[in-house]
């Protein structure tokens, strides 16, 4: 029987019906699948794209305090200045802590004249032997805590990485530790804290050694204020190693923990464990949670691998600080050719495209005619992962120059060996001009690149600044 066209109509509504309500449920069974899971839709959607920093970002001292061994620790932004926390061990043979400060996360970083801010001591106290791992949380106008271990003797005179509490109105100080230190005994590297529902969530490496030679899981203990009591959550450890073969099997260096957009984030230093602790190889992971106990690992780890930067062996003692769209790691950069030598050392995350990444790779206060800046000088520039890239050259001059100022460029397949020939070189005439900046556009089908400043002016180059932007 053939239908009339009103019954055609009807028939074809029904079945539209039937198909909407079927495609609904169907979203709507996604969607509680989604939220059973808890996949945070966030990241499950972007990727995190690695750019390497203009590294090292901060080294060891010509001698002092921190003369021969520097570790990363926090990162704090207040009102518009960045403060790089960081350990170190110089001439006394001890850990201790000072601050380096910065217009910008990526630098260029000044040392604080002053430090260290916090240092050992007294002799017979808790952690005689070392302060290390801070971390700085803000509550109030100049009201700043200090999270962070110390290495000593407890009372029965047994060895103890315990955690102790300082505080100051200023992220420079001075510190003033509390009087009932240690906050908690035996209980690791300070990774980070979150102040989440008006209680304190300590993160920390803990227990020290426990997976590989000073490698660790990740626990937590929670008080709710900042000078405790702390108790240990009873599920601990909230992050274990993969299986042995995995890329981080042999356990943390430190994670700091935050919390943004209603998740905890923690990025961490991912261990391939050696015997010998010294060859050991670290990478970025992430992991994220909804509670601030229970943790996923996301699935694409690493997300800031070490093979990226030159010659790098490891990113340890993570610490991680967000703004926009861009994640800023900073960590202990080791180094495969320099064994035991250790740097401080950055990785940006770009969780969406487009972005653009500005670094400083070139600053010199003079620079005398004739002279160039040398290929070491030049931070090496990570183009992986970029479409785009533009120098930026800014100096001042005291009179008009006669000869021009020109810029080579320099191309390496590994970042650690770089062509004797100039793949490119740019010339900038000054004219009668005092203060001189000008931008280069270049192809980014290269993979690392350095930059050569030569001044064949007849005057000095005062305030000389190269700057890479990065896009992708």
């Amino acid at each position: 029987m053939i239908a009339n066209n009103g019954q055609c109509k009807h028939i074809i509504w029904s079945v539209l019906i039937i198909i909407l309500s079927s495609q609904i449920s169907f979203c709507q069974v996604m969607n509680d699948k989604r939220k059973e899971e808890k996949v945070p839709g966030n990241f499950e959607i972007r990727q995190f794209i690695q750019v390497p920093g203009p590294n090292p970002i901060l080294v060891p001292g010509e001698s002092g305090w921190d003369s021969k061994v520097i570790e990363a620790a926090d990162i704090l932004k207040d009102n518009d200045t960045y403060y790089l926390y960081y350990h170190a061990v110089g001439d006394k043979g001890s850990y201790q802590i000072g601050v380096a400060t910065a217009d910008h996360p990526l630098g260029p970083w000044h040392k604080y004249e002053r430090n260290p801010v916090l240092m050992t001591g007294p002799e017979g106290s808790w952690k005689e032997s070392h302060s290390a791992c801070a971390f700085i949380h803000k509550e109030g106008p100049d009201n700043y805590y200090m999270w962070y271990s110390g290495y000593g003797k407890d009372e029965s005179g047994k060895q103890n990485w315990g955690i102790g509490l300082a505080t100051a109105k200023s992220p420079l100080g001075p510190w003033h530790k509390y009087e009932r230190n240690p906050i908690m005994d035996y209980f690791g590297y300070v990774g980070g804290v979150v102040k989440y529902n008006n209680k304190y969530y300590l993160y920390t490496a803990h227990p020290i050694g426990s997976t590989g030679v000073d490698y660790s899981p990740m626990s937590l203990a929670i008080a709710e204020n900042p000078e405790g009591p702390y108790v240990e959550y009873k599920n601990n450890p909230i992050l274990k190693p993969d299986p042995w073969g995995s890329w981080d099997d042999g356990g943390y260096s430190e994670a700091e923990v935050y919390y943004h957009d209603g998740m905890f984030h923690m990025f961490y230093g991912g261990t391939k464990l050696n015997p010998t602790r010294i060859l050991s190889r670290e990478s970025i992971g992430y992991a994220y949670s909804y509670d601030g106990l229970n943790f996923t690992k996301y699935p694409g780890n690493p997300v800031a691998v070490r093979e990226m930067q030159p010659d790098g062996a490891a990113f340890a003692e993570v610490h991680a600080y967000q703004e926009g769209s861009l994640i800023y790691l900073l960590h202990t950069l080791r180094y495969n050719s320099r064994k035991g030598d250790e740097d401080l050392g950055i990785q940006v995350l770009a969780t969406q495209k487009p972005f653009k990444i500005s670094m400083p790779v070139i600053i010199r206060e003079k620079l005398a005619p004739g002279f160039s800046t040398t290929i070491d000088e030049c931070k090496p520039i990570c183009l992986d992962n970029t479409n785009s890239v533009a120098i930026t050259v800014d100096f001042d001059l005291s009179s008009p120059a006669t000869s021009p100022v020109i810029i080579h460029i320099k191309t390496s397949f590994d970042g650690i060996n770089y062509d004797t020939v100039d793949l490119q070189t740019f010339t900038i005439n000054p004219g009668n001009k005092k203060h001189i900046q000008q931008t280069i556009k270049l192809s980014t089908v290269i993979r690392y690149m350095k930059i050569e400043v030569e001044n064949t002016a007849n005057i000095r180059i005062d305030k000389l600044s190269v700057y890479v932007t990065l896009g992708g």
